[in-house]
């Protein structure tokens, strides 16, 4: 028995960390994780201790996401569990028709990803909530589309997107398909606090409705019928001269990127082999987050060169961001920017919209982008006289803007953030990586059929037209919740 645990009291000499512990052990049933802080008070850890259980991960906009392992602080099952009973407490209270409505759980490739859809699946079958859970692993695009077209109130997608390994999160969308908003982040917060103890058994047995993915299976037709629908020239894409390399970069994309581009009549891509799978030891990748432009594509280049590829697209690893690479005349790799490809994907929408409508009026159109991206649309739109509008920083702000604007009749194109997050249209109402990756292989055919150019000389073209828009973007890692609260 430990020394801070004896005569079944535990005793740090911190009465409230004394209390968190109790509490934790009364109500986690993972044995693994006790035994790792059982060796913790062994070693009266009490720093490392109190930072794990007096402190809480908040819920945000951006649902939950770190470090998975024990305590109050980090991503576990325990947590998991009472983060669903809030959110199940706050949809009962928003949402009569929630049972029949119910919800749509999704979850990534990493680890406990599945462990913790069911428990969230688990929570909401019981109180009576019909539940759709993916069956498999599934981008995170795939949630808010099914939200949309099978009206449920909610989704809850169980991703670190392209966070280190050691990590994992939880992203809720609302009933318009979109990234929840305040206050409803703080009346979510509220709810879990009071729905603290679990009330569900450890072991998860799921219904058969529960598991049934006919639904499911629908939704997944009715996104690719939309991305059907938006194909500018399926006669020419099946010309492609292109041979498109991709990697999933570990992640999910691949057999969503392989469907999406039968569909928009592409020649299969290429595939590099050792990230195609979903693997959540991202073994070949320092941090599997295409963003970091050639350090992360490595293996992406080396599979264009030996194939006589000029293309690379690439997702992260739940596929709801895209990154490009294109060699060049020269035959070096340029690997894109996010606003540069908002640029080139900007234009795109545009164009196509402009030969695809007979006398279209523009004043209906819009187009967004976020303040922490380039201006170039707000210039294109001045110079087109289409609309543009510029939301705070996220795809929460955009997509409910988008949804608000498609509810009044408009036509929303096009919406983007420079973290290479990608918005084509309005059938997925957040970034989409699996789209995008379709529409830049679109652009890229047409430049290079039709007016024999690659895309960093369209790109060239126009800033040349539309005047140069030109950014430096790093970032910086922070896992101090209080830190990352005050900024």
């Amino acid at each position: 028995m430990s020394q801070t645990e004896k005569n079944g009291m535990i005793s740090t000499g911190n009465s409230d960390l004394d209390s968190r512990l109790q509490q934790w052990f009364q109500w986690n049933q993972n044995e693994d994780q006790n035994v790792e802080v059982r060796e913790m008070m062994e070693k009266q850890d009490v720093a490392t201790l109190s930072k794990l259980f007096l402190e809480r991960m908040q819920f945000g906009t951006a649902g939950l996401r770190g470090r998975m392992g024990p305590g109050f602080a980090q991503m576990n099952d325990l947590l998991v569990i009472q983060t669903a009973q809030g959110l199940l407490k706050y949809l009962q209270g928003a949402f009569q028709d929630l049972a029949g409505r119910g919800v749509v759980v999704g979850f990534d490739g990493r680890h406990n990803s599945r462990r913790f859809a069911e428990l969230t699946a688990a929570v909401f079958e019981q109180a009576g909530v019909r539940v759709n859970l993916f069956a498999e692993v599934c981008p995170t695009p795939f949630v808010p589309f099914a939200i949309t077209h099978c009206n449920h109130v909610a989704g809850v997608m169980v991703t670190a997107s392209h966070n280190p390994k050691e990590d994992n999160g939880y992203k809720v969308y609302g009933s318009l398909g979109t990234q929840i908003t305040s206050p409803v982040d703080k009346e979510i917060q509220r709810c879990i606090l009071e729905s603290l103890e679990p009330t569900i058994a450890w072991e998860v047995t799921l219904s058969p409705d529960t598991l049934d993915q006919a639904q499911l299976v629908d939704t997944a037709e009715a996104y690719y019928a939309v991305l059907k629908a938006g194909v500018f020239n399926a006669e020419a894409n099946a010309e492609s001269p292109l041979n498109v390399t991709y990697t999933a970069m570990h992640g999910v994309g691949y057999p969503f990127i392989v469907k999406a581009f039968e569909v928009a009549n592409f020649k299969p891509v290429i595939p590099v082999v050792e990230q195609v799978e979903p693997d959540p030891e991202f073994p070949t990748v320092k941090f599997p987050n295409p963003e970091e432009g050639k350090s992360a594509l490595n293996l992406a280049i080396a599979t264009a060169n030996a194939h006589n590829s000029t293309l690379i697209v690439a997702n992260d690893p739940d596929a709801d961001r895209l990154a490009v690479a294109e060699k060049t005349r020269q035959g070096d790799w340029k690997v894109f920017t996010g606003n540069e490809l908002g640029a080139l994907l900007g234009w795109w929408s545009l164009y196509t919209y402009q030969r695809r409508t007979p006398d279209p009026d523009l004043s209906n159109v819009y187009m967004l982008s976020s303040t922490v991206s380039s201006m170039i649309l707000k210039t294109m739109a001045k110079q087109e006289r289409f609309n543009f509008e510029e939301t705070l920083t996220g795809f929460k702000w955009m997509g409910t803007r988008s949804a608000e604007l498609k509810a009044q009749g408009k036509t929303v194109l096009f919406a983007y953030e420079e973290s290479i997050g990608f918005m084509c249209g309005t059938g997925v109402l957040d970034k989409d990586g699996v789209s995008a990756a379709v529409r830049v292989t679109e652009l890229a055919t047409f430049l290079q059929s039709n007016q024999g150019l690659s895309l960093s000389e369209k790109l060239n073209y126009i800033y040349s037209f539309y005047g140069y828009h030109i950014s430096e973007i790093s970032y910086y890692i922070c896992h101090e919740p209080e830190v990352i609260k005050k900024l």
